[in-house]
């Protein structure tokens, strides 16, 4: 089963950059008036492609014969019977052998991580009557499962359950791979050719 881990806030903002990058590139292009913009169509550029390659490239997804990494400029894959740790500061760290990935996204701020600890160690509410909704079996069995977990935690488990049961059942596989995105890069070298042809215009 195929499974993909991003930031939902960065791929939220990432597509409303887009829509608005569309719209004054239609603009740009029904209203050219020369060299200015030819200007404001390589600053668009440049960030449209910043914005792709921080926003929405950026994966961790989880495909039947291992994870592959996808950060802003270069893809790793690890096969499952590889992966030897992972751990999470503010960010999933996949260990492989001598080297290793450190993913982009999804990524734990010092504040998701404080609102998960106070999830695990809710404060008592000092009075006699419960003020809280009493939760179903399958709500509360959620909430201990997340108690003080964050949504790279999360993900940093589901990586390491595949790679046990993977390792159970181990068949040879080759080593990691990292790898240029070509996506990335075309992105990059489209917003250059923008700038080099505002420059030769102006």
């Amino acid at each position: 089963m195929k499974q993909v881990f991003r930031s939902r806030v960065a791929l939220v903002l990432g597509w409303i950059w887009m829509a608005f990058a569309a719209g004054n590139a239609v603009d740009l292009i029904l209203r050219y008036s020369g060299p200015s913009s030819l200007v404001a169509a390589a600053v668009l550029g440049v960030l449209t492609a910043l914005v792709f390659i921080a926003c929405l490239r950026p994966a961790v997804v989880l495909a039947e014969d291992g994870v592959l990494v996808r950060n802003p400029l270069r893809n790793t894959f690890v096969p499952w019977e590889k992966v030897d740790e992972v751990t999470v500061s503010h960010a999933i760290k996949i260990t492989s052998g001598d080297g290793g990935v450190r993913c982009w996204t999804p990524q734990t701020s010092a504040r998701e991580r404080a609102a998960a600890v106070r999830r695990a160690n809710p404060a008592s509410t000092g009075g006699r009557y419960r003020t809280e909704p009493v939760r179903s079996r399958g709500e509360q069995a959620a909430a201990e499962a997340l108690a003080g977990k964050t949504h790279a935690d999360w993900v940093a488990e589901q990586i390491t359950e595949r790679a046990e049961a993977a390792r159970r059942t181990a068949a040879g596989s080759g080593p990691m791979k990292v790898t240029w995105a070509p996506s990335a890069l075309g992105a990059l070298l489209a917003a250059l050719v923008l700038v080099v042809a505002a420059v030769v215009v102006s």
